[in-house]
C-alpha cells in the first residue's frame, strides 16, 4: 500500500467551499485510496462533502493531505488539481 503525506496551500480562488468541495468529493469517489485532510485541529475524510465544507478553508490556507492506498498517486493528482484549480 502506498502512502502520500503532503502539505499544500489552497490556491483555488473559491477555497474549499461548496462548488470545489463537491467537485473534489465527486472525483475522489472513483479512487479506492483513503484521503484525509488535516486543517488546524481538525482531520476529516475528504470523500465527505459536508466534512470538507465544514472546514471552511479559504484561499491561501495550508492543509495537510494524507492518502493511503494502491491508487494514491491518482488520488493525489485529483486533490492537487482541485485545490489549485483556478
Amino acid at each position: 500500500m502506498r502512502k502520500i503525506i503532503r502539505r499544500v496551500t489552497v490556491t483555488n480562488p473559491e477555497g474549499l467551499h461548496a462548488r470545489p468541495a463537491g467537485r473534489l468529493v465527486k472525483l475522489l469517489s472513483g479512487v479506492r485510496s483513503s484521503v484525509t485532510i488535516k486543517y488546524k485541529d481538525k482531520e476529516i475524510n475528504a470523500k465527505s462533502v459536508l466534512s470538507v465544507m465544514a472546514l471552511g478553508i479559504d484561499p491561501g490556507e495550508e492543509v495537510e493531505v494524507i492518502i493511503e492506498g494502491e491508487d494514491a498517486e491518482e488520488a493525489w493528482r485529483i486533490v492537487e488539481g482541485v485545490i489549485g484549480a483556478g
